[in-house]
């Protein structure tokens, strides 16, 4: 395994990546914002699967942050990082400056309409504006052949497949299965901000999963009974206050009320001072 490469330069990394496609070399990049788990490494693994060149970008992009969230606060420890890519075989490393993603005059975004209007486009305006942006910015610059997202961002995996389908981009985006702790948290690097009380009640999130899971299972089809339930459940935790717990279509992201077609349960909720989601499309086995 040889030593992983450090690019830090947009146009370094456009002719690095446009090299190995002439050369016919397959390319598969994993967007991040750093301060990696497992989560992320099994993003990178199956990348590894799928590519001669695997490319992992980490930024932690400022216009996906509202003016209250946690931009300033967000972990970060790149060499930490650095060493868990080369461990699983990842070949490059983007690590771009603000100066050079958003320089001066930056006045360019992409707005993905529909999909974006719910969940949690409803609580953090201008957030998923800021997430396709960036991602469109990303493959210029990469110029992948396939990018891998995990399906704990559904929302934002439902908007980068739809610009990438709108906008005509030629790379297939591929969603992996949400990855969680033993005990069934969903992995985020926002996890290390709970406390070990608030750890505890993060797990109502997973158990209203589960539940809405056992209502389906047993022939429930009305979204509100299924919320309902899951809502007593996560209030019962404490130190939780719920954002929203919604059913939606998962390929309009619109609430249903009545289930008919394949639909998710997503939910956002904050525990402690920390916003966490989760999400599990229903009828599907959810592994926790």
């Amino acid at each position: 395994m040889g030593k992983i490469r450090i690019v830090e330069s947009i146009r370094e990394m456009q002719s690095y990546c446009e090299a190995l496609r002439r050369a016919g070399k397959k390319i598969s990049f994993v967007p991040t914002m750093g301060y990696f788990h497992e989560g992320h490494l099994s993003l990178m693994k199956e990348a590894c699967k799928q590519a001669d060149c695997v490319v992992v970008s980490i930024y932690v992009n400022p216009t996906q942050f509202g003016p209250k969230e946690d931009f300033s606060k967000y972990p970060r420890d790149f060499e930490r990082d650095r060493e868990m890519a080369q461990s699983v075989g990842v070949d490059v490393i983007f690590f771009p400056s603000n100066q050079e993603m958003y320089p001066e005059t930056y006045q360019t975004y992409v707005d993905v309409e529909q999909v974006t209007k719910n969940l949690c486009g409803m609580s953090r305006p201008g957030h998923f504006r800021g997430v396709t942006t960036i991602c469109c910015k990303l493959f210029n610059i990469v110029k992948p052949h396939t990018a891998i997202f995990g399906k704990k961002d559904f929302q934002q995996l439902a908007a980068i497949k739809r610009m990438v389908k709108d906008l005509n981009m030629d790379l297939e985006i591929i969603g992996m299965p949400t990855f969680r702790e033993p005990d069934g948290l969903a992995m985020s690097s926002r996890n290390v901000y709970l406390s070990k009380e608030e750890r505890s009640s993060a797990l109502a999130l997973v158990g209203a999963l589960k539940l809405a899971q056992k209502l389906y299972a047993e022939g429930e089809r009305k979204a509100d009974v299924m919320i309902q339930q899951a809502e007593s459940l996560i209030k019962s935790a404490p130190f939780t206050e719920i954002d929203y717990i919604k059913i939606c279509d998962t390929s309009t992201l619109e609430d249903v009320n009545e289930i008919k077609q394949e639909a998710v349960m997503a939910l956002a909720v904050k525990v402690g001072k920390t916003r966490l989601i989760d999400n599990s499309v229903l009828g599907e086995e959810l592994k926790a």
